[in-house]
């Protein structure tokens, strides 16, 4: 798929995927090798990850495999935060094993970042098709626009994605590695021009702003794109612990690597139904689920599927805040998720909303808008009182886990205990929705 504005073309050094296709770790090691083998030597190198609660899409061991070709050239590791806390030694060691602590560096999204240009307004304009008017700026932490790096390399997992239509690519050095304007800004383009419209979708208005921000100003810099695409072992097959393979490993330094991982990732991590789901029964790994700002893609990833009136149970052992950063997380509480004419409102009534625009974002992305019940099943660290203070209903965790046994479901339909349920084990790996509301 061409890209729908100017984009540097780059050259694809691997493109290696197919939706029944199971690429071994070793394979993908050789592949990697292969790729890192094409561009020659190299002095200096930033390798940039996603964070923890990414650590299915195989960028940790990819990174890995980083430090084992390159030794000390591999002289930072910036994992892309994005507005994530930092990760804690013991998530490092989890997801890097046998990488040194100090290649590690810490992205800081209110403070860390540089603006490297301006898109322009009308740019802007003709990009959203009029939802955004102003002028956006593009930014990155310093490390990445000024590090000194002859070669930047950016890993990631491509899957469908509430913001941008399709994750990765460029989203993980401008969001990933973004500041608190851009990230905002982005954020709530998305959220204005809508998700139904976006999600699962390879051009969309904040890819074609991410697309003119990397034409016009990471040219100069040499970026390798390293790109997975992640699904669910079929019957036949031995996945890893979370019951995952690697369907396809696309490497190149420019759109096109992408373009071909945003059309595999379509066919493995996009179940549209010719059934509307009544009751879906959502489990969130405690080790990667804390906050509502991630679990709540059990919301937006199912949205589309979910029948008015239906219910969404979600299983949250490890839940504990709402928001990864202390002044979203008091926003989360104040507002709640609501309706998105309510939150339109509460954004053109109230500053410090308006001043957090990913905040407002993420509140419409979290809201059922009145068609179904969240029902959320924390685990302690959040009371009754609070899940159904930002509009959600409440469960117990323990009842409904012995109720919905996840060791007894498996994913998708499942006739059980006289019900009808559709199960999602992992939510962040997936997009579901019914025919009638993907067109």
């Amino acid at each position: 798929m061409s890209p729908a504005y100017p984009y540097q073309a780059g050259q694809t050094l691997i493109s290696e995927g197919d939706e029944r296709r199971m690429i071994s770790d070793a394979e993908m090691r050789d592949l990697l090798r292969q790729a890192l083998d094409a561009l020659g030597p190299q002095q200096r190198v930033l390798a940039v990850p996603p964070d923890f609660t990414r650590a299915d899409s195989r960028a940790g061991i990819l990174t890995t495999w980083l430090f084992e070709y390159f030794g000390d050239q591999l002289s930072d590791i910036l994992p892309a935060l994005g507005t994530h806390d930092p990760m804690p030694q013991w998530q490092l060691e989890r997801m890097f094993p046998g990488v040194p602590l100090d290649r590690f560096r810490v992205h800081d999204w209110r403070n860390d970042v540089k603006t490297v240009g301006t898109i322009p307004a009308d740019d802007v304009r003709a990009a959203t098709e009029g939802v955004w008017d102003r002028p956006w700026p593009a930014q990155l932490n310093q490390l990445v626009c000024d590090g000194g790096h002859d070669l930047i390399i950016s890993i990631g997992q491509v899957v469908p994605h509430e913001v941008v239509g399709m994750a990765n690519h460029a989203k993980n050095l401008f969001v990933g590695t973004g500041g608190k304007d851009g990230i905002n800004e982005s954020h709530f383009i998305g959220a204005a021009y809508g998700m139904e419209r976006m999600m699962g979708r390879t051009d969309t208005p904040t890819r074609r702003l991410l697309s003119l921000a990397t034409d016009r100003f990471l040219s100069h810099h040499q970026v390798l794109w390293v790109l997975t695409v992640v699904g669910p072992a079929s019957a036949d097959e031995a996945g890893d612990h979370h019951g995952l393979v690697t369907r396809g490993l696309y490497i190149g330094t420019g759109f096109e690597c992408f373009a071909q991982a945003a059309a595999l990732a379509q066919k493995v991590n996009f179940q549209q139904l010719d059934e509307e789901l009544h009751k879906v029964v959502v489990y969130l790994d405690p080790e990667e689920f804390h906050s509502t700002w991630l679990g709540n893609k059990s919301v937006y990833r199912t949205r589309m599927a979910i029948a008015d009136g239906g219910e969404l149970i979600v299983l949250a052992p490890g839940l504990e805040t709402f928001g990864e950063d202390k002044t979203i997380d008091a926003l989360i509480r104040k507002y709640g998720y609501r309706t998105t004419p309510e939150i339109m409102a509460a954004l053109e009534a109230n500053e410090d909303l308006a001043n957090n625009l990913s905040a407002a974002a993420h509140l419409i992305h979290g809201s059922s808008e009145g068609r179904f019940t969240v029902r959320y099943c924390p685990g302690p660290k959040l009371s009754r009182k609070e899940i159904e203070s930002v509009g959600y209903s409440w469960g117990d965790l323990d009842a409904y886990s012995a109720r919905y046994d996840r060791r007894q479901l498996r994913p998708g339909f499942n006739n059980h205990a006289g019900e009808r349920i559709f199960y999602i084990p992992n939510p962040a790996l997936g997009l579901w929705a019914h025919k009638s509301r993907f067109q």
